[in-house]
Parts: structure tokens; sequence; C-alpha cells
């Protein structure tokens, strides 16, 4: 009996042995299977956004000057680029058929006061009735109100600078006939400081900017240089062609010299802030223009989790999201482009 009983003693053991050692190879394959990972702490902060958007400088005097009448032109007195002052005659038109409407109007006027003069002298020897002595007045404050009309035109067939400032372009020559309010001169009123840059911005950009806003901006002309702007003017409505909302920022030159159409950087700060998570931008796997994914390790320590989050800014080797890790204080980034939400991980310190 004994001699059956030491085999099947010798067999069980080495069952036991050889169990035991597959469930520790097994043990050992997992974790040689588990991926190497590193993590970084994340940091909330408040943060408001830093808007940039380029533009090129314009004043807000700004002008296209016409003539108030048609007519030939006469006579032209200044060309592009020079600077005139206020009152500084620019261009005239050929007067012949202006005078020759005033002198027209002034006659008209001559002859109903005669006409005046008879019909009273007439009604006082009870000859004219009193309706007709009311309506010659009424043909003689017509025809001085046509007098008043030709003499205005004939003053205005010129045209005069409205400030000291530039003439950006010339738009007619002489002898070309102009139309009534045809744009003859665009001109550029540099008087004062009324220094502004328009440009465009998108819709979200539009919701978050308010007037009074200050802003900050940079003159490729004045490479070292940065001038304070504020925002004056924000747009009710989208721009039919482009889509976008004009905003408008004055600049105040301080000592500088500006000039219409030098090309500026501005950088805007609304002042309303937003929570953001701060972490390393290594940590951003499939990463798209607002989005991206991060992992996370589970409090067990082995496995993670793919978590979506909303970029608000990359700036150097930071990433900043408003959204997604909510309640997260590490982040892993080394080891990421190897991770699935089903990944075992080995932390390595």
């Amino acid at each position: 009996m004994k001699r059956i009983l030491l085999p099947i003693l010798l067999i069980a053991s080495a069952a036991i042995v050889f169990t035991s050692c597959k469930s520790n190879a097994k043990a050992a394959d997992v974790v040689d299977e588990a991926i190497a990972v590193k993590v970084q702490p994340v940091t909330t902060t408040q943060y408001a956004p830093v808007l940039k958007y380029s533009g090129s400088m314009a004043s807000t005097s700004e002008a296209r000057l016409s003539f108030k009448i048609g007519g030939i032109i006469s006579k032209i007195y200044v060309k592009e680029g020079d600077h005139v002052a206020k009152g500084q005659l620019l261009a005239t038109l050929d007067l012949t058929e202006i005078n020759a409407q005033v002198q027209q109007a002034a006659q008209g006027v001559e002859k109903v006061q005669r006409d005046v003069k008879r019909v009273k002298n007439l009604y006082n020897d009870t000859v004219a009735t009193l309706e007709q002595v009311q309506n010659t007045n009424t043909q003689l404050q017509v025809a001085e109100e046509s007098l008043r009309i030709a003499r205005f035109n004939q003053q205005y067939a010129q045209i005069r600078a409205t400030e000291s400032g530039i003439i950006l372009k010339k738009l007619m020559n002489e002898g070309e006939l102009a139309a009534v309010g045809s744009p003859v001169f665009e001109f550029n009123g540099t008087a004062g400081n009324d220094w502004v840059i328009r440009f465009g911005v998108s819709d979200k950009d539009w919701a978050v900017l308010k007037k009074g806003e200050k802003a900050t901006v940079e003159f490729d002309a004045y490479p070292n240089k940065t001038f304070t702007g504020i925002i004056t003017e924000v747009a009710q409505g989208a721009d039919i062609a482009s889509g976008t909302y004009e905003i408008e920022v004055k600049v105040l030159p301080g000592n500088a010299r500006f000039a219409a159409g030098l090309f500026s950087t501005v950088k805007l700060q609304p002042t309303g802030e937003q929570t953001v998570t701060i972490m390393p931008v290594e940590a951003l796997t499939e990463a798209t223009d607002k989005t991206g994914y991060v992992y996370t390790v589970n409090t067990d320590g082995k496995t993670v989790t793919k978590n979506k989050v909303t970029i608000a800014f990359l700036e150097n080797n930071k990433a900043a999201v408003v959204s997604g890790l909510d309640g997260a204080k590490e982040v892993i980034t080394e080891g990421v482009g190897y991770l699935t939400d089903k990944s075992i991980v080995k932390v390595i310190k």
C-alpha cells in the first residue's frame, strides 16, 4: 500500500509546483505588459484671453471731397501726398455757366421788384386789386430765394480743405465732368490726434469685447515702442462681405508722428475672466483646433481614464483647457502615444 501511495504523492506535489510556477509566470507577464508612464501636476488659474489682430492706421477725419454742383473741372491746385492747410483752395469748376445762372437770377429779382412797385401804385389808384399786390410780393420772395440758391452754388463751385491734412488720392483731373457729389479727392485730416485702427473680429471675440476696454498697439514703423489704445466702437452688425464684426480702436500717439496706412498689431484683453487648467502640452493627444484628449491615472494606480478636453489656448510648452479635467491633479505626459482607455500602466516616479 505504501509503495502505491508514494508515487501518487509525488505526482500531486509536482502538479502543485507546476501550477504555482504557471501563476507566477502569468503575474510576471501582466507586470511586463504594463505601459510605463510619467505624470505631472496641473494647476488651476483665472485667465483672460489675449486677442491679436492686424490693421492699418486711419483718421476719423477722413473725407471724400466733392463739388456740390456738377460742372467741368477748371483747375486742380494739389496733387497726391500734398499737405494742405484748413481753408486752402483745392479745385474749382468752370464758372461760365454758374455765373450766368447767378446773373439770370439777379435780373429776375430786379424785374419782379419793378412789378411790385408798379402794382402797388396801381393799387393806390384803386386800379389793381389787393390779390395782385400779394401775388407780386410772393413772386419777389421766390425770385430772391432763387438768387440766393444760385449764389450759394457759385460759392460751392470750388473745393476747400475742411481742415489741415493730406491729399491721399486724386480721383479726377482737369477738364473732366464732375457730377453732383462725385468724389474728387480722398482727404485725411491730421489736425488732431483722432487716429484709429479698424479691423474685423469673429463672433466669439465680438461677444467678449466692450467699448472702453484698453488695447496695446504696436507698429512696424516703431519696432521698440508700444502705444496705448482704447476701443471706441463695436459694430452691432456683421459686415456683409466678410462676415466679421468691425472694431475701432483709438490710438494715442504721444510724441510719435502718425500717418494713414501704418501697419499695426493690436492686442486686446477682455475684462471677463474664466477658470482654466494649465498642464504640459505633451499631455495632449488627438488634438484639433479646440478639442483634444488627456489621460489621467485612476485611484488604483494601474488603470487610466481618457478625458475629452476643450482647449482655451496653447502658449510655449503649456496648454490651457476650460473643461474636461475637473478634479484632476495630475496628467500623463510620457507614454501617452501608447495608451488606450483600457491600458494598464506603471507610473514611474
